[in-house]
């Protein structure tokens, strides 16, 4: 599955209209620990590597001309994880990844509200340093549905009021505050376009 998704700035004012109608799915706090190398070398390929809850996930960019969405491929196995990155999964991903040089460069920890609404999935999160984003998302089966699948999120998303505009997701804006040598390296690897 291939998730498209485009993230929104939330404002308490959009909370009601978002969720009238919908099915609530749950809350939940995750704790994100993102990590790269010393030079960056995997999130200035637009590549992020999180252990959410202990629980390794890769996410690899879609190059399409798709827009301003965020589409991504996920790695969710340490097998596959370590394949990708080119390691050996024998020792333990998390202990080949010390070996390789990657370390954490920061912990997030969100509080998510989750709703289905149509076909749609909308994640209203609330991050630990004060950031308020919403998600919403569709997932596809290959990439010969991802254009499809951004006109609908535009069209939701107008529908719902939601201003389609360029978001900083919470690593970028976390690194925009508090991470500046990381932060213009990501826009060096022309990552981060130039809105932000």
């Amino acid at each position: 599955m291939i998730e498209v998704e485009k993230k929104f700035i939330l404002f308490d004012t959009d909370i009601e209209r978002l969720t009238r109608g919908a099915e609530f799915l749950g809350e939940k706090k995750m704790t994100d620990a993102y990590c790269d190398t010393k030079d960056f070398s995997l999130s200035c390929k637009d590549t992020w590597l999180r252990s959410r809850d202990s629980r390794w996930e890769l996410k690899l960019p879609l190059r399409t001309d798709t827009g301003w969405h965020d589409q991504y491929r996920e790695l969710e196995t340490e097998d596959e994880i370590a394949k990708e990155l080119k390691l050996s999964a024998e020792g333990g991903l998390e202990e080949e990844l010390k070996k390789a040089g990657y370390e954490t460069f920061v912990t997030l920890v969100t509080t998510r509200k989750k709703y289905k609404k149509g076909d749609f999935t909308i994640d209203l999160d609330e991050v630990d340093f004060g950031y308020k984003i919403e998600e919403i998302e569709l997932l596809v089966n290959d990439e010969s549905e991802m254009l499809k699948a951004t006109e609908k999120i535009a069209s939701f998303a107008k529908e719902m009021g939601l201003a389609l505009a360029p978001v900083r997701g919470k690593v970028i804006e976390y690194l925009n505050r508090n991470g500046p040598e990381h932060y213009q390296a990501l826009i060096d690897a022309g990552v981060i376009r130039g809105y932000y």
